[in-house]
């Protein structure tokens, strides 16, 4: 096969990337719409910082406005400024190609990205499929919708989508980066509000699309099971978003029908695709955070008790808060290792509960947190999910409530216990600290 023709039996498409003629990253990138919800003022200083230039605050939708009353106002708004960027000399000519960046955030930490273009019939969110490409985590149906009438329609697409690849060898992002830089960068410069530094490299050009064909194909011959089904890419980030963009897809095909349009022309859509950025789960940039849990108002000894029995595995006090962070992290346990912080009259207990569990852990305890909850509903239990050990323990360490502690995200089981389980719970991890998640720089026409 072609490089090409492996591309489109893996749903990968070559895009035409677009980017301003002058590029300030400062002013012309934005963090993903979905971080900072909580918290309007980060928004109000990226207007500030975009000032009255071209930027990508005005072609996006910070969910913090979500749930506001003028939310048609701003999606017209927003249409109406990507119209004008097009139109109005912003970009420069589409640059056919992929493009590899690296970037550094306020924490030292590097990742590397491939940005391309993925095939939305080969993605599929519910539970259990075997698409190519599948969800990581649960997928609330009802938060589609809104998000739809943002993207339909739209002139253009800008991507915070991260997937994921199981490619110990790191030849798709990692070896095509050292291609890609043998040219100079795209763009180069210092992201805004103290979120580090972003590079951006082309990949493009026969030797380029080659390699990457290779690596799509050993990825994904490692990722076929014994029935012929192969799993490419696993949603890290933005998999509201990529449903949402299927969604909107499946729609415009059933327009596209009854317009009389030919399945070639069909298939040839820019809506079939999204851009996304593609990372090594294996890059020891992005780190994987497992999400810690703390439930209220439950008999903590009976909870305790029936995890032990569901989950299997023995009780052990340790001394310290500080040993139990250690042994739940220790990355050389057999098994996964839970921490249990009960106070009880003021006196806090830490407790390791050691099971055999050897997919992620969170994927056992999860429903087995459902079900105690599910059984007694008359004595109002609540949970709550938290990030980072210190909040979970000092939470544990108040009367009546139990914070758990997760151990560390295992790379090496992940793409496994999707697999097999589908996908992970609710809120089971964390990719990095909200100011290291995907800057928008890249465009791409939609509709």
């Amino acid at each position: 096969m072609t490089a090409f023709e492996t591309y489109e039996a893996y749903g990968v498409a070559v895009p035409e990337i677009l980017l301003p003629e002058q590029i300030d990253l400062r002013r012309w990138a934005v963090i993903a719409c979905d971080q900072y919800t909580q918290d309007r003022s980060y928004w109000q200083k990226a207007a500030q910082v975009a000032g009255d230039g071209p930027s990508t605050l005005g072609l996006i939708f910070p969910e913090a406005y979500l749930a506001d009353a003028d939310k048609d106002e701003r999606i017209a708004r927003i249409k109406q400024t990507m119209r004008r960027y097009l139109d109005g000399g912003v970009f420069a000519p589409a640059r056919q190609g992929f493009m590899y960046i690296e970037r550094t955030t306020a924490y030292g930490r590097t990742r590397k990205g491939l940005i391309l273009a993925v095939d939305l019939d080969k993605y599929e969110w519910q539970p259990f499929s075997k698409a190519m490409i599948r969800a990581t985590e649960a997928t609330v149906p009802e938060r589609i919708p809104p998000r739809m009438k943002i993207r339909t329609g739209a002139p253009l697409e800008l991507p915070h989508i991260m997937l994921l690849a199981d490619d110990p060898d790191d030849a798709l992002v990692g070896k095509t980066g050292e291609l890609a830089k043998a040219g100079n960068p795209v763009y180069d410069g210092d992201l805004q509000q103290e979120s580090g530094h972003l590079t951006g490299w082309a990949v493009c050009g026969e030797a380029a699309y080659e390699h990457v064909a290779r690596a799509l194909d050993a990825i994904a011959q490692k990722g076929t099971d014994k029935d012929g089904n192969t799993f490419l890419f696993a949603v890290g980030d933005g998999n509201h978003s990529l449903a949402t963009a299927k969604a909107v897809w499946d729609e415009h095909k059933k327009t596209l029908r009854a317009q009389g349009k030919s399945e070639a022309e069909i298939s040839a859509s820019p809506v079939r695709y999204a851009l996304v950025e593609v990372v090594n789960i294996y890059d020891a940039g992005p780190t994987f955070e497992p999400i810690h849990r703390v439930v209220f108002n439950a008999d903590n000894a009976d909870l305790i008790a029936f995890l032990r029995q569901k989950l299997g595995g023995t009780v052990e006090t340790i001394g310290s808060a500080a040993e139990l962070e250690r042994r739940v992290s220790d990355r050389a346990a057999k098994g996964a290792p839970f921490g249990l912080i009960t106070t009880d009259a003021g006196k806090t207990t830490y407790q390791l509960l050691q099971t055999a569990i050897t997919d992620l852990a969170i994927a056992a305890l999860q429903p087995a947190l459902d079900e105690y909850i599910a059984a007694h509903q008359a004595a109002g239990i609540e949970i709550d999910y938290i990030h980072g050990t210190d909040e979970t323990v000092q939470l544990g360490s108040t009367d009546g409530q139990l914070g758990i502690l997760l151990p560390p995200i295992a790379k090496d089981s992940f793409f496994v216990t999707i697999n097999g389980r589908g996908p992970l719970p609710r809120k089971s991890f964390s990719m990095g600290e909200a100011s290291e998640k995907r800057f928008y720089v890249e465009a791409r026409r939609l509709f």
